[in-house]
């Protein structure tokens, strides 16, 4: 089993590596997200080392967390980014990673978008479509600049996993089939500012075992050896990410078992490669804490409202998402581990239930608890929906932790907002 993490007990206290979450949430309150830095580490350097015959770029996904002192992290640890918007780009810009170590993926990149990403010198563009291709060709002639791509391949390969995460189906809107893809690599020349260097593939996220990847991959060589006939120079073979963690019983595979099955394909291929992990890498690193505010029944069900809801941790509500939630400190009282609760946040909606049915001991108003495995698409996918501020954000390193994300004010909430005085009376 693999998702090796640093939240543990001692005397029955939950710490991160060797803080006490409990300190942590009084002195920055609740909600909060905390980060350990030693799983973000080790994470990084254990799927360097399983592919290490490949030299693999390993471009850490932002989407899946975007606070800066994480993104600064994983590139000083030799990391490369996988952005998807402006936004990123800019976040990418501010940490200093090098931009022959940023690929840019999206369905949908504005043509501003594809300026700057160009003049900024970005390694590649992962492209989804033959329109997004033209449109990327005429900006680069415009700007006498040759952009680097990768054609995203829809492989029609379906994972077992949500389908709301599920993008290798032929059915999704993600990526390109196979034979326009041979078309546009046998057609090359009509891209004069495009090089093309290889294929990118992404078939979905929390993916556990290696059989998808493996018909993937093998779809993929059949492009690949098309485009390689045309003359094309394809050194490049983008992976993607969606590796899976543990956040109940899965049962995921290793980066050195998944590296196993999948190495002897890479190099029959002859390509070297590139990673887009983001879940893998800070998923289990971080943790939600959140306190309760009051215990109630109703209609056969016992309650525990808590401080934290779906606007800061929506995968429950919109995957229907499994994450454990553990108490801070011991339950008082002895035998009182068979109480069940839903755990339910405070949103005005019926959809804020972080868990269903846990037992999780006696919780009086007060108690504090962590929702584990929060550290990919929490954070990134909070909002201010019901008018709530976002979460503090901590990193913890050994004994020492700091602030790496202040918790928004009131002010934050309309620091954007415009009055025009000739609309409103």
């Amino acid at each position: 089993m693999y998702s090796p993490h640093d939240f543990h007990r001692r005397g029955g206290e939950l710490y991160c590596e060797q803080v006490p979450v409990a300190r942590i949430a009084q002195a920055v309150g609740t909600p909060c997200y905390l980060y350990s830095r030693k799983t973000i580490v080790e994470h990084v350097r254990k799927l360097r080392a399983a592919f290490r015959p490949l030299r693999p770029l390993i471009c850490f996904s932002v989407k899946a967390n975007a606070d800066l002192a994480i993104l600064r992290l994983v590139v000083r640890e030799g990391a490369g980014l996988d952005i998807v918007s402006k936004g990123e780009l800019y976040k990418a810009t501010l940490v200093k990673c090098p931009p022959e170590r940023i690929v840019y993926a999206s369905v949908g990149k504005r043509p501003d978008e594809i300026e700057t990403a160009l003049r900024q010198g970005i390694f590649c563009f992962n492209v989804e479509s033959e329109p997004e291709l033209e449109e990327i060709n005429a900006i680069a002639g415009r700007l006498r600049r040759v952009a680097r791509v990768a054609l995203r391949i829809n492989p029609d390969v379906r994972a077992r996993t949500h389908r709301h995460i599920t993008t290798g189906t032929a059915e999704s809107k993600f990526g390109i089939d196979r034979r326009t893809a041979a078309r546009l690599l046998r057609t090359h020349d009509a891209f004069p500012w495009v090089r093309f260097i290889g294929l990118h593939l992404h078939i979905g996220s929390q993916i556990t075992e290696a059989g998808p990847f493996v018909e993937a991959i093998r779809r993929a060589g059949d492009v690949l050896a098309r485009g390689r006939r045309a003359g094309l120079d394809l050194e490049w073979l983008n992976l993607g990410g969606g590796l899976g963690i543990v956040y109940r019983d899965e049962r995921p595979q290793t980066p050195r078992e998944f590296a196993g099955k999948v190495l002897p394909l890479l190099r029959a291929l002859r390509v070297r490669l590139i990673l887009e992990p983001g879940r893998l890498i800070v998923g289990n690193a971080g943790a939600l804490a959140t306190r309760v505010l009051y215990v109630k029944q109703g209609g056969g069900r016992r309650f525990a409202v808590v401080d934290a809801g779906m606007n800061d941790l929506l995968r429950p509500a919109l995957y229907d998402a499994y994450h454990e939630i553990v108490p801070v400190r011991p339950p008082p009282g002895s035998g009182s581990g068979s109480i069940r609760y839903d755990v339910v946040g405070p949103i005005c909606e019926s959809a804020d239930v972080l868990a269903r049915n846990r037992r999780l001991g006696t919780l009086e108003p007060g108690a504090l608890l962590a929702v584990l495995g929060a550290g990919a698409y929490g954070s990134t996918m909070a909002s201010n929906y019901n008018g709530r501020p976002r979460p503090a954000e901590v990193l913890v390193a050994g004994r020492r932790w700091a602030l790496i994300r202040r918790r928004e004010t009131l002010r934050d909430l309309v620091r954007q907002d415009v009055t025009p005085a000739s609309l409103v009376r």
